[in-house]
């Protein structure tokens, strides 16, 4: 088994197309299926059948990919450090974020990284982060606290508020509502599967107070969508309202007694360091959540008027 066959196995596996997987290695397509006839003979099994739909790989392919995935990634991390002269910042970023965190600061955070580092190459998604980086496809994955111990490296990188979006009523931008106002209120909310409804009915239990929402959708751009259209409101990470600022449609107001966070980790393979330039996006990204924001009407982070609340979410999601 070569080098250059599970490097043509693994374009093959994830073009799904052998002209696909062939250009991107930079040879001609039957060198490329010789090596790969090569690699079955030798595992004495088949790896991928032909479809209308491409080349499908098979279950022998699957388990082949999740073995050998993480250790080419190695091979290019370390290829990459060797090739660094001078500090210059070379190679590849591929992490995985939830969406509700990058709908707020993601875009600040890669045009800010590609005028910093113009040479490093950055691959964000989104799905099954933390199956994604047990298996290696992706560096590292910023989700929010996990809540059950893992078997990953879990490091918490930012607590970020959450403020109150709804129409104008006639308030100052960023005036304080205290919680407990929020029940009387036309709420949009996640469903209860979603870590952000997790994290407002905490809050609210701690005050014997039922949240009972009108309207329950996962998505914040349709979220916000409905605060415009229907006059309803939403409690969201402040980075979501951060970018909606200069929406007259919407209006933002800091919760206060208590204020609600939520934790946001980055999670890592124990055996498998990120590079410097994840090192550097996940800090730069921390950077935009914690308070470093565009215009001076946000008011800095905060933890709320009742410490007490904070810790106990904060041990709660540990």
């Amino acid at each position: 088994m070569e080098f250059r066959q599970i490097q043509y196995f693994i374009c093959l596996f994830e073009e799904g197309s052998v002209t696909r997987a062939a250009r991107r290695v930079h040879v001609v397509q039957p060198a490329l299926s010789v090596q790969i006839a090569k690699l079955e003979e030798e595992l004495g099994q088949p790896l991928f059948t032909r479809s209308p739909r491409g080349m499908e790989p098979t279950d022998a392919a699957h388990r082949m990919y999740e073995l050998y995935l993480p250790l080419m990634r190695d091979f290019a991390h370390a290829r990459e450090q060797m090739l660094c002269r001078d500090g210059e910042i070379t190679g590849q970023v591929t992490i995985g974020m939830i969406t509700s965190l990058a709908e707020g600061v993601l875009s600040e955070t890669l045009t800010e990284f590609a005028r910093a580092y113009p040479k490093v190459r950055v691959s964000v998604a989104n799905g099954r982060l933390l199956e994604w980086v047990s298996t290696g496809q992706i560096d590292a994955a910023i989700v929010d606290m996990p809540r059950q111990p893992l078997t990953l490296n879990v490091e918490a990188i930012g607590d970020e508020e959450m403020v109150l979006m709804g129409p104008p009523d006639g308030t100052a931008p960023w005036s304080p509502i205290p919680f407990a106002d929020l029940a009387a209120l036309p709420l949009v909310t996640t469903t209860r599967q979603h870590v952000l409804r997790r994290i407002l009915d905490d809050y609210a239990q701690s005050l014997k107070l039922t949240i009972t929402p009108a309207v329950e959708v996962d998505s914040i751009i349709t979220t916000v969508k409905l605060i415009a259209a229907t006059g309803m409101y939403a409690v969201l990470p402040r980075s979501a309202a951060s970018n909606r600022l200069a929406d007259r449609e919407v209006h933002v107001r800091r919760i206060v007694d208590p204020t609600p966070v939520r934790q946001i980790a980055c999670v890592t393979h124990p055996r498998r360091p990120i590079n410097t330039a994840t090192s550097l996006f996940v800090e730069m990204l921390a950077s935009h959540m914690n308070g470093r924001p565009s215009t001076g009407e946000v008011p800095p982070v905060g933890m709320g008027s009742d410490p007490d609340i904070t810790d106990r979410y904060t041990a709660d999601h540990n």
